[in-house]
């Protein structure tokens, strides 16, 4: 008897279609979308020119060095041995940290009152108080510095014709250290409160109306209603603020530049760490050094945000 399983004719068996390889499927949605990509394109080029490019640069030229001119020589580490050795780089340090507190602490309490006033029900033509403290921000930074040189000028500043007027003798501003940071976070002040504040009004505008009515209804006073509802809604733009002025604060170059000049007045009062690197590289042509200098402030303003962030979310929140 025949098996009937050896007389069944064989199936013809289909080949099992490939699946496409990931590159192959990443080059298909390129091509597919190949009219968006081609118009962001010129984004991305600029960016990898200006943006990318020289942040490698920056990083390759610390460990160089190079006159800006001649050949470039390998300096390994020598150039941030130098940096974290020298004197002149510490002092340009505390300058500028000091400069950061005298500037950043007053200049946020006020913008942080101004945002109130601005806020009030009581103040008539807001929008034009808004305009006006926002334009100190759009006001050539150059012409500012001028402006505040004059004010604080030794013969013939306005400061000492007032103390004249009032019977107390001048004051050298420019010719102590302490007159010199004093003038600069006065101008880094006058600059930016106003920025801050438009930055707090609109923190202010965002918290809803109706927690304050539920606060007022439950017997709140106008100072509990600021501390558990106004502060915890803004400690978002309370954090940024701080955030961005540690950066700016960091990286204060023009006011010290256009007031006291490359060398940071007397005693070095108006150097900072923006102003040091600019003299080592721009000046005394020491290119490899202050690519080294730039990366050591990078490190720095990056140190100091995460404090100042881990210390404003650290705070405690009264819900």
């Amino acid at each position: 008897m025949d098996n009937p399983m050896l007389n069944r004719t064989p199936v013809e068996q289909k080949p099992v279609p490939k699946h496409p390889k990931s590159q192959d499927r990443l080059s298909a949605q390129i091509w597919k979308h190949r009219k968006e990509y081609l118009a962001i394109s010129p984004f991305y080029i600029l960016f990898a020119i200006f943006g990318l490019f020289p942040i490698a640069f920056s990083m390759f030229l610390s460990f160089q060095k190079w006159d800006g001119i001649g050949e470039m020589t390998y300096n390994g580490l020598n150039n941030y041995q130098f940096m974290l050795t020298d004197p002149e780089f510490w002092r340009a340090v505390g300058n500028t940290l000091l400069i950061w507190i005298y500037s950043t602490i007053p200049m946020l309490f006020i913008a942080l009152v101004v945002a109130f006033l601005l806020n009030a029900s009581f103040v008539r033509f807001r929008t034009f108080f808004r305009i006006g403290y926002f334009l100190p921000n759009v006001t050539s930074l150059v012409a500012v510095a001028i402006v505040f040189g004059t004010v604080f000028s030794n013969n013939y500043g306005l400061l000492n014709y007032m103390l004249s007027l009032l019977g107390l003798n001048s004051v050298e501003w420019l010719n102590n250290t302490w007159g010199i940071q004093l003038a600069i976070s006065v101008m880094v002040i006058w600059r930016w409160a106003g920025y801050n504040a438009i930055i707090y009004l609109a923190g202010l505008q965002s918290i809803p109306t109706v927690l304050y009515e539920a606060a007022k209804i439950d017997g709140a006073t106008g100072i509990q209603s600021f501390f558990r509802i106004t502060i915890p809604n803004l400690r978002p733009i309370i954090l940024f603020t701080v955030i961005t002025s540690t950066i700016g604060g960091m990286q204060i170059f023009t006011e010290p530049q256009v007031l006291v000049g490359n060398d940071g007045g007397v005693s070095g009062g108006g150097m900072t760490i923006v102003l040091y690197l600019y003299r080592e590289a721009f000046v005394n042509n020491y290119f490899g050094y202050g690519a080294a200098v730039g990366w050591g402030m990078f490190l720095l303003i990056a140190l100091f945000s995460i404090v100042n962030w881990k210390m404003v979310q650290g705070s405690p929140s009264n819900d």
